[in-house]
């Protein structure tokens, strides 16, 4: 039965693979050996499943290679504009700063002019009613003096001119008379210097309370205009401060411990900002004055992070092509030892890859470690170390000031290790973290 079928399948196959003998020639005989239509069956079979899985593979690691490659190009990417975002910030940061420091300078000079202005308008308001009662005065004065000419004029009337000759009493009368007309005439004429000098002033005191009102719009527009610069810092300040300070609470770390920890060692240029003062002391300018504050208060802050960024590990340890081998937790001992704590996390790459540190900090250890093999401590702020080990060499040395960035070895297969791989540690307080949580918290950000 079996023969019959074997025959059958040799015979459906035939069209395909006909029958085939290979001679083997000696020098005494000649034999040959014969492929059947199954054997040839299999054999192209094998092969193309051979083939199959090579292509499989292959593209499986090219895919690998592309997406990894992609990722780092996408990180570095996203830190670039996350670098020019925070220049263009910082620009236009300077700019809102001179826009509202010249603005303040205009707003002063403003109310200067202003209080100038009514100083003149009250010191033209107690010369007009010091006028006013000169004139009042005056009016009194000639009242009563034009009654004494008329009585006068009454008595010299009453009296005749024979009488005025010959009585020197009632020529005394007529010249007193005279002497009150000589009097009224210089009244009147003081009188109407006085209304001409009343009525300049009125008009100066008109134009100026036009001029202050001018200056109270102006006023009002510059507040009106500082509002909106105010307005679009605070909005810069709090759009660019929200994913900083995520960054920070997902790597498990006190943002204000920090901040406060990277302000008593602040050694750069400028400092922290000054907060203004203004010299005026309405409500309007201490409301100002308040709100520059927060804003520079928020910059300034902001600039603590971009410090506290850099001495933190918020970068990748390896450049180029690498994959992930192995995570952070517990994990099956290679050597067969049970299970153990895996305290870092294993980047797999090719040998002699650079291997950088991921934020400032000083060489704690650089050479040999037992299971660690070449191992580099390096300390950084806020208690936090990292460990780079398994290297196959080492660039730098106990005591050196590295920078975020810098080279300081080669990837190797060194101490107990199965395979060319990078093991990175972060340490904070001297206890084991997981490095992703840094990684993945910078993606907020870079």
């Amino acid at each position: 039965m079996l023969t019959r079928l074997t025959y059958r399948i040799n015979l459906g196959l035939e069209r395909y693979f006909p029958e085939q003998r290979l001679f083997l020639k000696s020098d005494t005989e000649t034999r040959f050996i014969r492929l059947r239509p199954t054997t040839q069956a299999v054999a192209v079979a094998g092969g193309a499943v051979t083939l199959g899985w090579t292509i499989l593979a292959t593209a499986i690691i090219l895919m690998d290679s592309i997406s990894a490659g992609s990722g780092r190009d996408q990180a570095l990417r996203q830190q670039s504009l996350y670098e020019q975002r925070l220049n263009a910030l910082s620009q236009d940061r300077d700019a809102r700063a001179d826009e509202a420091a010249g603005a303040q300078e205009r707003f002063n000079l403003a109310l200067q002019q202003v209080a100038e202005m009514q100083a003149r308008l009250l010191a033209s308001e107690d010369s007009r009613r010091e006028l006013e009662t000169g004139i009042d005065v005056i009016q009194n004065t000639l009242r009563r003096t034009i009654k004494e000419r008329d009585a006068a004029r009454e008595q010299a009337q009453a009296a005749g001119v024979a009488q005025v000759a010959e009585n020197g009493a009632t020529k005394s009368d007529a010249g007193r008379a005279k002497d009150a007309m000589a009097t009224v005439d210089i009244l009147a004429d003081a009188l109407s210097a006085t209304a001409q000098q009343r009525d300049l002033m009125e008009g100066a005191a008109a134009k100026s309370a036009e001029r202050v009102e001018t200056v109270m719009a102006e006023k009002k527009a510059l507040q009106t205009r500082n509002n909106e610069i105010f307005a679009k810092l605070e909005e810069a300040v709090s759009v660019s401060m929200e994913p900083l300070d995520k960054m920070f609470r997902a790597a498990g770390m006190s943002p204000d411990d920090m901040l406060s920890q990277v302000r008593r060692g602040y050694s750069g240029q400028g400092g922290p900002l000054t907060p203004l003062t203004l010299s005026t002391k309405s409500a309007e300018s201490n409301a100002d004055e308040r709100r520059a504050n927060a804003i520079l208060q928020g910059l300034d802050r902001m600039n603590l992070y971009r410090l506290a960024a850099f001495k933190a590990p918020f970068a990748m340890p390896v450049k180029g092509n690498f994959r992930w081998t192995s995570g952070f937790g517990t994990r099956n001992d290679p050597k067969g030892m049970g299970r153990r704590m895996h305290e870092g996390t294993d980047m797999a790459g090719a040998y002699g890859l650079p291997i950088l540190s991921t934020a400032d900090g000083v060489v704690t250890h650089a050479g040999w470690s037992s299971g660690y093999g070449r191992l580099v401590k390096i300390k950084h702020e806020f208690g936090i170390e990292t460990r780079y080990a398994h290297m196959s060499a080492i660039k730098v040395k106990v005591g050196d000031r590295v920078s975020r960035g810098e080279q300081i070895g080669d990837m190797g297969n060194s101490g107990r290790s199965t395979g060319t791989h990078l093991h990175y540690e972060i340490r904070i307080g001297g206890r084991a973290v997981n490095p992703m949580t840094f990684i993945k918290a910078a993606n907020h950000v870079f």
